[in-house]
């Protein structure tokens, strides 16, 4: 398995299927946070799949990789008051993620922004 398809397997079995023996499976016993919000480890990945609301959804979009990088581009609807997107960064080694960082942002209904143009996904 590709380190793409790696994180895309764990990120649809994590957060779609809210399947917890993903964590195990997926990610590395040492894993790194760099979200400033959320600690490292298992523990913090179970608590945060444990908070969810019913009325959480993710989708997930545009997959790339470079070497031991993945990066995901990804819909959470129900993550707070309004749709986030968000590209996710793992570091993946002996294939487990072992890090993760992000970038988050507030996604604009298409007829809102300045261009006409949706935000998700990229197509």
């Amino acid at each position: 398995m590709s380190n793409k398809e790696l994180v895309k397997a764990a990120m649809q079995a994590l957060f779609v299927e809210r399947d917890l023996s993903a964590i195990d499976k997926y990610w590395g016993t040492e894993y790194i946070q760099h979200n400033p919000h959320i600690a490292s480890g298992h523990e913090a990945i179970r608590n945060i799949i444990a908070g969810l609301g019913a009325d959480f959804k993710y989708e997930p979009g545009l997959v790339m990789e470079d070497g031991d990088f993945v990066v995901i581009h990804g819909r959470y609807t129900g993550w707070a008051a309004k749709p986030m997107l968000a590209a996710d960064y793992f570091k993946v080694k002996d294939g487990k993620l072992v890090e993760h960082w992000d970038v988050m942002q507030e996604e604009v209904p298409r007829e809102q922004t300045a261009a006409k143009t949706a935000m998700f996904p990229i197509a």
